[in-house]
Order: C-alpha cells, then sequence, then structure tokens
C-alpha cells in the first residue's frame, strides 16, 4: 500500500491534513477523544468544542475541522509545547512510532525557529504556533496516522505549493515562503513551488508534519489501483481554486518509480574517436546512460544524436562535457518518469578452476520471477584469467550463483 499526499494547488496546513485523513477514513471520535486527553497539558488554553464536518470548498466535497477555543496566549516556549505534546501521546498509549513522528514534528519546528533567530533551541519562542491548534494538528494527526495503519506504509509526495506575495506576522512582513517554511523544506528530501495565489499556502506546522511523515518526493502520480480519497478543507477560501488537500490511498503495481532528466544534442561534425571517448566520460560523471543514434538532419547533413538519462544533481557537469568535447551549440532538456523493475545488488566469492572470484550481480524479481545479470566487468575480467569466452563464463557462474541462491 502507499499513500500519496497532493499538495500541489492548495498547499498544507496541519489541519487540512488531519481532516484528509478523517475523510480517508480515520476514527474522528477516537481523534476527538484523544485531543481532549491532551487538552489539560497545555496550561492556559481550552477546547470549547471541536468536531468534523462536511463542507464545500469550490464545489469539492471535503471534511473541515471545527475548532473553537479559549486562550488569551501571544507566546509560549517551544520546550513548553513539545512537553505538552509528549505527554499527551504517552497519555493516549500510542505506539513507539507514533510518539516518535510526534515529537520529531514538534522539534523541527524548534530547530528551523533557533536557527532563523540564532538562539539555543532552549530559548525559543512561538508566536503563531503558541497555539493550542498546534496540539490539535500534530496529536490529531499522530492518531489518524496510526489509526489507519499508515505508520507501515509507503508515504510520497508531489510538489508542495507555497503560494506567493507576501505574509505579515509577529516578526513583521516578509516575502512568501517566509523564512520558517525554506528552513524546514531546506536539505529534506521534498519540492516546493510557488503560484500567484498571493498567500501563504502552507504552514510551518504543516511543512514539519511533511518533513517527518513522508519517504520520498514524486513529480507525477504513481501507478496504482486506488483504494480510498481523502478531501481536507483548509480556513480560507479562494476565487480561482479549491482549498483542500487530497490524499489518495491505493496499492503500486510490481514497479518502482523514479524521475530522471533526458539531455540530447545533434553534432554532425565530430568524429567516432571523440564520440567514444565521450562515452566514457558522461558515464564517469555518473550518467544512467548513453546511446549515440544516427540520422539525417536538414539540408541531408549525417548527424548524430547523443542521448543521456541522468539525475538533476549531474546536469551542469554533463553540460559543460558535452560542449567543451563536442562544440555543441544547444542542448535539450527533458523530465522522464521511469518505472523500473526493484532490484538488489549481491556480490560472492565464487571458485573457478581453482581460483577464487569475487563476482558482483543483480537480482530482479517481477511477478513472481526472479532473474539475476552478472557485471559485465567480472565477466570480461574473469573470463580473461580462466582463458574462457565471456559467453562460456557466464555459463559457468550462473550454475555457482543458482547453486547458492536455492541453498
Amino acid at each position: 500500500m502507499v499513500l500519496v499526499i497532493d499538495p500541489q494547488i492548495a498547499g498544507i496546513s496541519g489541519d487540512m491534513l488531519l481532516c484528509s485523513l478523517v475523510d480517508l477514513g480515520a476514527d474522528k471520535n477516537k481523534i476527538i477523544s484523544g485531543i481532549k486527553q491532551s487538552e489539560k497539558f497545555f496550561s492556559n488554553s481550552s477546547i470549547k468544542k471541536i468536531d468534523f464536518e462536511k463542507t464545500q470548498k469550490h464545489g469539492v466535497n471535503s471534511v473541515y475541522l471545527i475548532l473553537e477555543i479559549n486562550e488569551d496566549v501571544h507566546e509560549r516556549k517551544g520546550s513548553e509545547i513539545k512537553n505538552a505534546i509528549f505527554k499527551s501521546v504517552q497519555e493516549i498509549n500510542l505506539s513507539s512510532k507514533a510518539v516518535s513522528f510526534a515529537i520529531s514534528c514538534i522539534d523541527t519546528l524548534i530547530s528551523s525557529e533557533s536557527i532563523i533567530h540564532g538562539v539555543s533551541e532552549e530559548l525559543v519562542h512561538f508566536h503563531e504556533a503558541s497555539s493550542i491548534d498546534t496540539l490539535v494538528d500534530i496529536v490529531g494527526i499522530t492518531i489518524a496516522l496510526e489509526d489507519l495503519g499508515l505508520f507501515d506504509e509507503k508515504i510520497v509526495c508531489l510538489p508542495i505549493s507555497v503560494g506567493g506575495g507576501s505574509v505579515t506576522f509577529s516578526h513583521g512582513t516578509m516575502s512568501n515562503p517566509a523564512n520558517a517554511i525554506l528552513e524546514i523544506f531546506k536539505n529534506s528530501n521534498l519540492e516546493i513551488k510557488g503560484n500567484d495565489a498571493n498567500e501563504e499556502l502552507t504552514t510551518p506546522t504543516g511543512a514539519s508534519i511533511l518533513v517527518n511523515l513522508v519517504d520520498e518526493s514524486i513529480k507525477f502520480y504513481p501507478q496504482l489501483k486506488l483504494e480510498s480519497i481523502g478531501y481536507g478543507a483548509g480556513q480560507k477560501d479562494f476565487k480561482t481554486f479549491s482549498n483542500v488537500l487530497k490524499i489518495v490511498r491505493g496499492t503500486e503495481n510490481d514497479f518502482e518509480m523514479d524521475s530522471v532528466k533526458i539531455l540530447e544534442t545533434n553534432v554532425d561534425d565530430v568524429s567516432g574517436e571523440i564520440l567514444g571517448n565521450l562515452i566514457e566520460k558522461i558515464m564517469e560523471q555518473g550518467a544512467r546512460d548513453v546511446s549515440i543514434y544516427p540520422g539525417v538532419t536538414k539540408k541531408g547533413r549525417p548527424t548524430n544524436l547523443i542521448c543521456i538519462i541522468c539525475i538533476s544533481e549531474t546536469v551542469d557537469e554533463i553540460i559543460d562535457l558535452l560542449v567543451l568535447e563536442t562544440g555543441t551549440l544547444g542542448i535539450r532538456i527533458s523530465d522522464s518518469n521511469r518505472f523500473i523493475v526493484p532490484r538488489t545488488k549481491h556480490d560472492v566469492s565464487i571458485i573457478l578452476n581453482g581460483k577464487s572470484f569475487k563476482v558482483h550481480y543483480k537480482k530482479s524479481s517481477f511477478k513472481g520471477k526472479i532473474n539475476f545479470k552478472i557485471e559485465f566487468d567480472d565477466l570480461k575480467k574473469i573470463s580473461n584469467v580462466v582463458d574462457k569466452s565471456i559467453k562460456e563464463t557466464e555459463i559457468l557462474l550462473r550454475r555457482e550463483i543458482e547453486k547458492l541462491e536455492t541453498n
């Protein structure tokens, strides 16, 4: 099973995620009961009313959090909020995974404020996040995740919309996304994007929860069989889009999925020797694969199309290499999703002709069928040592590996 979080349009806040989990099927009575148990650990605050109701957001039927509170607090120490959350999740008897998650969320919030203001975490004070809302969001989401069994499932997230314009809060006015949002997402595996909403769409609490919950960032929906969908409504209303967080739960197929960059360029004045050397250099820069195809372009010119598969982190180095080695004046770049058969890497020691060799191979599994492929460099090296053809060497090594696999 996999859970897909989709904050591409409306971003995410704590209450939006909590509501989407309730719409997905989390027991709202269990959540409300747990939050009410937690109320006593939050001084000078009380909950007058809490419930989840259906609402319409720009035509989308979604769940909305009704929360009425009594409090007159404009600032709290981060450690005070952390202590209240810790006591709350302990009181409710949640699992160790759930407790760890809840504490990690508030720790992320505290850490971001500590870095931004240049003070120790013990001295961090919250203003906007000082309300009991923060406890409701983190504790409520933790209960919901455990109730749905999501701590044991894969969770992925699409690019997160943060909005645009400027935001005004206790520390004044600044451009959106605010410093806390940037600090929380820095060095995470998640991607953010702005839009023309001219509002803050992702809150620090929502961001902190995401970075501690999500296993992987994705650009597109994975291939899956849908089982349930949850829609969580935010507090604001917008004219051009529904302020709703969508989450989807389903079953993935047997493939893994990743995203790669495709670099392409045509060259018509480069020798075969240079192209051969270029392949080696590009692979040394970390490319996943390189292909060169002959063709014909304008005015009947013979050409070679160089096509490279790589990851984002190596794009700049590979582009520099292409320009320097070929003199090309243009390189096309595109994003591509790949379905990948899951594989694992293995190495074994095999004795052949009285000599011991370390053999590396990849093993894949698809629809119950298992296959493995020996690294070609090993085949080449071993075949030279034992004075046999590569084909014959492969047969002998596969036979030995199969014996080890079945034992």
